[in-house]
Formats: structure tokens, sequence, C-alpha cells
């Protein structure tokens, strides 16, 4: 949707006032023409940005946390936002000790909190839960060590305001997280799952700017006009926008933010700010470049053709023997751990893929693993990958840390097969290094050193080598989600997502098979 005489006069309408929430302010201090595409453009909307799986598992963190300080009251949720003023009113006027989604206003600002918690002295502890166990880059860290996400900081404080603006005191504030380090071992023990850290201090420094900012973001969302620029790193993070694909509409291909190699993404809102938009522009500008960066940027200018270092890639292949295992894992996670030695969102091996080449040349056989819907597959994968892989051998993984993680987690698990998954850890090489290390670059890499990235820039015209071409499952995510609710599927169903499984899986191993025959081609 194009901006045209029609949508304009849309524009120009008399509309309703914008009224905010916590989570239409924390979006309006990503980026404000978020509220203003809501308002006027809404159908621009990106729906593939939102992760059902991530929102479910949200919701079920929440209603888990009502629980943590003892018997609680809710709050039901109402559109009418008053019915739930209303009810918080009732609630506190009773004397109720704990309410969750507490609910408040102050003028066109509307609040609920997650968990609010009466104190003997007639104040109250607000509680911010969050379904996450990390905290991301931007954070700003308290003097007891611990660290807030800023995002998670706005949240915080815009609910303070609301709550003692609506007349009530609050004394703290409290960040509620997952324990990313509680390994399960019986029944879930709730006290130990999350973990509360204080941030009074940080929300309260936040007060001063809180009436400035709900100014500027209702301005921008309430203006006629389309806002102007507002393109940069905030549209991917703190939470990828589902506006982008509109905003970038006019974004010229291989602009700054298609830049790889670790180029800081507020380095590069400040070269698009001072009109540092292109690779033409970076080259023009003489700016200062990584070997990789300025390779990727000259390979797109001039159109060169790839670059191999013959010697680096002959030093890695150096380090490999036959035969070869070439292994893929795949994973899902679990946000509340469903069974014993279980961490919040551990990476929990399902699945894997292994394609074994015994001399150079010759053709690879292949072996597999797909774990039971439903039930825990870790022990029955690790039995078979002790089988599948015998001691002392190479096995190349890509990006072989992940790899590596979930041999040793498993190893921690499983004792009487810690030998042997320790063996198998041990021989892992990983084939990213050749690219990571900037051996061989090809301009249909795009900037990247991904295995999706790799492979099509060495083989742009091979079908089997071609994901898109898969059914169903296309990427690790998909399987990811796949294999989590696979046990809710009928059998017939069931039978379709296992196929697409493993055939997904097989050509992750391919791929590193007919990468490595590339690399070793390329030193002949």
């Amino acid at each position: 949707m194009r901006m045209d005489d029609g949508l304009r006069a849309i524009l120009n309408r008399e509309e309703k006032p914008v009224n905010l929430s916590k989570s239409r302010y924390v979006k309006g201090m990503q980026c404000p023409k978020m509220l203003w595409m809501d308002r006027y453009m809404p159908d621009e909307f990106d729906k593939s940005v939102m992760n059902e799986a991530v929102l479910e598992a949200g919701n079920m963190i929440g209603d888990l946390a009502m629980g943590y300080f003892g018997e609680f009251t809710e709050v039901s949720f109402s559109k009418n936002t008053t019915d739930m003023i209303t009810e918080t009113q009732r609630l506190i006027d009773a004397g109720v000790r704990i309410i969750a989604e507490a609910s408040f206003a102050h003028k066109n600002n509307f609040c609920s909190a997650d968990i609010l918690r009466r104190n003997s002295d007639g104040s109250f502890d607000l509680v911010e839960v969050k379904a996450s166990s990390n905290t991301d880059e931007d954070t700003k860290s308290s003097e007891n060590g611990s660290k807030f996400a800023i995002q998670y900081l706005h949240d915080m404080a815009y609910q303070y305001y609301v709550i003692t603006n609506a007349g009530y005191r609050i004394n703290r504030v409290f960040l509620m997280q997952i324990n990313k380090n509680y390994i399960r071992n019986g029944e879930l023990d709730i006290s130990q799952f999350f973990v509360l850290n204080e941030a009074t201090e940080k929300v309260l420094a936040l007060q001063e700017d809180i009436p400035a900012n709900i100014t500027g973001i209702i301005s921008i969302a309430e203006q006629s006009d389309e806002p102007e620029d507002f393109i940069g790193s905030r549209c991917n993070k703190p939470y990828p926008c589902g506006y982008k694909k509109y905003c970038w509409r006019d974004m010229p291909k291989n602009n700054i933010y298609d830049i790889g190699f670790r180029m800081r993404s507020s380095k590069k809102d400040d070269f698009y700010q001072n009109g540092i938009v292109t690779f033409e522009d970076v080259a023009n500008a003489g700016i200062d470049l990584s070997m990789a960066q300025a390779r990727q940027i000259n390979t797109e200018l001039y159109d060169l053709p790839a670059y191999v270092d013959k010697e680096g890639i002959k030093e890695f292949l150096d380090t490999l023997s036959y035969p070869l295992y070439f292994l893929d894992f795949e994973t899902f996670q679990q946000a509340i751990p469903q069974w014993d030695h279980v961490r919040p969102y551990m990476q929990i091996p399902f699945q894997y893929s292994l394609h074994i080449v015994g001399t150079r040349g010759a053709a690879p056989g292949h072996k597999e693993f797909l774990g039971k819907e439903g039930s825990d597959p870790r022990r029955e994968l690790a039995e078979s990958l002790c089988e599948d892989i015998p001691s002392g051998v190479c096995t190349l993984a890509y990006n072989a840390g992940f790899e590596m993680k979930i041999i040793e987690d498993l190893a921690a698990i499983f004792p009487d097969l810690s030998e042997q998954l320790m063996y198998i850890y041990d021989g892992i090489k990983d084939l990213i290094v050749p690219f990571r290390q900037g051996f061989y670059y090809s301009k249909a890499m795009g900037g990247s050193n991904s295995i999706k990235s790799v492979l099509p820039a060495m083989f742009p015209d091979d079908p089997v080598l071609d994901y898109s071409k898969l059914s169903l499952i296309h990427h690790g995510g998909d399987a990811m989600d796949a294999f989590t609710t696979l046990h809710e599927k009928p059998p017939e169903e069931i039978a379709e997502i296992r196929a697409a499984l493993l055939a997904y899986c097989q050509l992750d191993t391919l791929a590193m098979v007919k990468i490595l025959e590339r690399l070793y081609s390329l030193v002949e």
C-alpha cells in the first residue's frame, strides 16, 4: 500500500486519541512510527514476525508466576478496561495481598501489572514477569550486578508512573525472570525456577523522562502525515518490527545494514544517519573496515570472482582424517522443563543426521535418528549416537560449538555413556572455519558464513541442495516448532512431518559433504 489521495483522506479524518498501554509504550520507545502504522496502515503488518510458540511460552510462564508468592486473585481480562480498574480497586479495598493483572489508569495511559504485592504499611511491590532467562546486549547494570534489558526497564518505569499517578504507593519494583541455571529434578520447584532482581533504583531514574516520552510517542502516532524516516537497527531490536518490509521498501540493495562480519548495529546506524547508505557510499567515505568487510564490499562493487586462499584452506583440510563423520543435530526447547535434567530453554536434541565418508572421493553412507514425539528422546538418541560414531574418528559439524554443547550435556546426564560421548566430542572439527577465517568468500554469500548462505553460493543450480524445494521443513526453526507439537497431531500428519524432518536434517549433513568436496577441489 502506497500513499495516495484515498489514503491521505483517511489520514486526515478525525480519529479517537491514542491511548497507551505498557506494551504500546514499549513499542513506542522502540519506534513511535509502529504506533502510527498500527493506527493508519495495519494491513502492512507482516505477521511472520509473530512467533506463536514464543507467545504461548510467555502465557504459560505468566500463569505459573502468579503463584510465586502464594495465594493470589487474578483480575479477569475485559475489553472494557474500566471493568478491570474497578475490579482492581475492589480487591485492594478488600485487603487482597497478591493481585495478578491489577489494572490502573492515569489520563489516557493504562497498565495491568503482572503481580502487585501488598506490604504491611499499605504500599505495594510491583513485579514484572518476563519469560526470558537472559538480558540482551542493550542492558544497564544495577549496583548489585544484576542486569536489565532496556525494554524491560521502560516497561516497569511506565507501570510505576501510571500506578503512582493513579494515587497508589509503590515501595519496590522487581523483575521476575526464569532462572537459567535451574535444573528440574522431580517436581517443578517454582521458588527456584524464577529469580527476582530489584529494579527500583533504575525505574525511579527514568521517571522524569516519561511524560515527555508519552507526549512524543502520541504526537507521532496521531499526526496526519506519514512520519519521516525511522529506519535503523531499531527495526530489528529489541523486537522484530512487522512493518520493516514496508518501511524498507525503497532501501537500495547492498546497503549499510547488509554488511556482515561483525560490524556493530550502532555503527551502521551512525553511518546511515550521516548519509552513508550504499556500499559505494562506504567505499567513497574511506571508512576503516576489517578485511572481511572490505572484501564483501569490493566483491560486490567490482563484481569480483570468489576469493580463495588456497593455503588457508589446505591448512584446514590437513587437520582432517578419514573416515569422516558429518554430524548435525536438531533440537527443541521447553520454557518450563517437563523432564528431569532439563534447564529452561535448554537445547534438547531429538534428531540427528550422520553422513559417513570412508575415504576421499568415496560415496557417502548415511545414518539417522529421530526420537518419538511427546517423550524425552535424549537417552535413546545418545545410545544411537554412541553406536553410530566409533572412538577416535574425525567428526565434522558446521558451527560445531552447538553440536559440542549438545554432546557435553548428554555426557553429563548419562554417566554410563559419558566416555564414548566425550570421545566423539574430542574428535569434532568445525567446517565453518575456512569461511569464518576468510579463506573463501563469494559475492553470493552476502556477508554471511552460515551454511544456508555458503551452500547456494557454491552450488547455485543444484536442486538436490536447495532447501526451498523441501516439503514442510525448510530451516531449524521449522524443525523445532514441528517436533514440539508433533504429539498433538493425527497419525497421518505425524508420518508426513517425520518424513519432512528426516529429509531436512539429511540435507544439512549432505550439504557439509558437498562443501568439503568443493574445498578439496579448490586447492587442487
